[in-house]
Parts: structure tokens; sequence; C-alpha cells
């Protein structure tokens, strides 16, 4: 008895595919299935995405008031 333990992804005819070893491919197969959905990942950031998103002030470089006593 072998165990096999596999993600598959639905084909568009909604059947799923499942690949046998060898020793098994020409022999009849007893088939016990758990079905639950798995949880996909987000996709990754592509490079760009946040284009036009993060910006700096125009007076970024300029000194701060706060700190004006330490800078006399």
């Amino acid at each position: 008895m072998s165990t096999i333990s596999a993600v598959f992804e639905a084909h568009p005819d909604g059947s799923l595919h499942l690949p046998l070893p060898e020793e098994l491919r020409h022999r009849k197969v007893k088939v016990t299935a758990t079905l639950e959905a798995v949880a996909t990942p987000a996709p990754r950031p592509r490079f760009g995405s946040l284009s036009g998103k993060i910006w700096m002030a125009p007076d970024f470089n300029a000194p701060l008031d706060d700190f004006k006593d330490y800078m006399e």
C-alpha cells in the first residue's frame, strides 16, 4: 500500500488528475480522497507596483525648527 499526499489544481472541466507510480499504472487502484480547500499565498509584488504611491515632501531636507537651538 502506498500513500500519496499532493495538492492538485482542478482542470477546467472540474476533474483532478492523479499521477500514479509506475508499479500501480497497470493495476486496479482503490483511492480514498479528502477534499479541502488550500489557501493560496498572496501574489508577490511586482517591480514598480508602488509607482506613484510613495513620495517625499519638497521640504524633506529642510532644517527642523525643533533643532534650531542645536544648530547655532
